[in-house]
């Protein structure tokens, strides 16, 4: 019998987080089909103590390793100290405030069996609103040909999805600070670098969406994140020239467009 691999839950929980969101998050990891051996959750700084109530619970149901920041650092860094603190080399992200489904573990921990040579495993997630309760799918692309023909355009990964080796992504410097695409950076450098990666064609978590999502993803600061984005896709060689800067236009102005407009665009667009 072949022997399964040991993994590592990697979350970050800073100041304004939701407590009954955390409080599901972690009760999602706790009925996982697939035995978790640890759950490392950084504190990003100081945090109320109604969220610290909900990790001490936690705590006591869960393998939690709790690395503890004195001062709120950003999430780059935040996953950086996590991911020093992980035990093993592999490794799940998850956020604080979405749900994995029972047997997101076990579907990657097979597809890394099957194909040894995976650094990053991601999956679809069902996006869903507290307000209505509608499920929204949010695809993404199956097969390196398929993720190699999208990821200079967008993320090919969800991120509170993904799983991968942890050594493979210490050798290429771990995460960066960039606004709200620390993820989208790594997976760029991953890819560059040339490490294999793939998503599963299931959903593997329900992710909380919604106008918070929409308004944080608008606005001159996004667009300032979108032209580090452009300038990294660049310099790695990904794309260039007139492509790259098209792509990078029409990425940014839709951040000026009015909330309504650039809701329509991502539920028509950005989840296909």
């Amino acid at each position: 019998m072949q022997k399964i691999e040991k993994i590592s839950v990697l979350l970050s929980i800073y100041f304004k987080e939701n407590e009954i969101y955390l409080d599901e998050a972690f009760k999602s990891l706790a009925i996982q089909k697939t035995m978790i051996d640890e759950v490392v959750a950084v504190i990003d700084g100081p945090i109320s103590n109604g969220l610290w109530r909900v990790v001490r619970k936690w705590d006591r149901e869960l393998p939690l390793k709790i690395v503890e920041l004195n001062e709120n650092v950003g999430l780059g860094k935040a996953l950086n100290a996590g991911l020093q603190a992980c035990s093993n080399d592999l490794v799940a992200r998850m956020d604080t405030d979405d749900i994995c489904l029972p047997e997101r573990f076990e579907k990657q921990i097979k597809m890394f069996i099957r194909n040894p040579e995976l650094v990053i495993i991601g999956g679809a997630v069902d996006e869903f609103t507290e307000k209505n309760n509608i499920r929204k799918l949010k695809k993404v692309p199956c097969g390196y040909d398929n993720i190699s023909k999208t990821i200079a355009k967008r993320n090919p990964f969800n991120h509170m999805t993904v799983m991968f080796r942890k050594q493979k992504i210490i050798e290429i410097g771990g995460y960066n600070h960039h606004y709200l695409m620390e993820d989208y950076n790594l997976w760029l450098r991953c890819y560059a670098a040339g490490f294999a990666m793939d998503n599963v064609n299931d959903v593997l978590v329900l992710a909380r969406a919604g106008e918070e999502m929409i308004n944080r993803r608008k606005g001159l600061k996004y667009i300032k994140s979108e032209y580090e984005l452009y300038k990294l896709i660049v310099d790695l060689g990904i794309n260039k020239g007139v492509s790259a800067k098209l792509i990078f236009l029409g990425r940014s102005l839709v951040r000026l467009l009015p909330k309504q407009l650039l809701s329509s665009i991502y539920n028509q667009f950005l989840r296909k």
